[in-house]
């Protein structure tokens, strides 16, 4: 028998996914897994090497086979690299789940992440190619949601009472 996830997060890069996931995780008292660690574990390297070194398509298959081991067998609040959404297998998956796609807007994502060049894909105009990013995923992250919520101007516990609101949980 297969475990499903209480609550899968998609949405991008910077948006709070780890720090929301792990609230709402100790809300409803299970656990939280990210499937980017799992892949920084299992490759022993950072998802920025894994970019640089071998490159986005490469990485991109690595990170569909993390996504779907993870949906596949685990139980608790799954957090998705920004990125995952974008294979059609993975999305095609995410459909009997009940998904909260966390959003924010180009200038909460500038305060957040100062758009560093740790993150691979935003490395030469990190306003540009972050606008450009969510207008290519935003459709995406919206096609696999159940619920939506805007992080923009809230703290994370108001995004994850929010979220336990949006998705009718009840905490443990």
């Amino acid at each position: 028998m297969s475990a499903a996830p209480v609550v899968v997060l998609v949405g991008p890069m910077g948006v709070g996914k780890s720090t929301v996931g792990q609230l709402l995780a100790e809300r409803l008292g299970v656990g939280y897994r990210d499937t980017d660690d799992d892949i920084v574990a299992e490759q022993g390297r950072t998802i920025a090497e894994i970019f640089v070194d071998e490159g986005e398509p490469v990485f991109r298959a690595i990170e569909k086979q993390a996504v779907h081991r993870a949906l596949a067998t685990y139980d608790g609040v799954l957090a998705l690299g920004g990125g995952s959404i974008l294979d059609a297998d993975t999305r095609a998956l995410l459909a009997g789940q009940r998904v909260l796609y966390l959003s924010m807007d180009v200038e909460e994502a500038v305060k957040r992440t100062g758009l560093n060049a740790a993150r691979p894909l935003l490395a030469v105009n990190p306003r540009k190619q972050w606008r450009e990013l969510m207008e290519a995923r935003r459709h995406l992250y919206e096609e696999v949601a159940t619920a939506v919520v805007a992080t923009d101007g809230r703290t994370p516990e108001e995004v994850t009472q929010a979220a336990l609101d949006a998705l009718e949980l009840k905490d443990a």
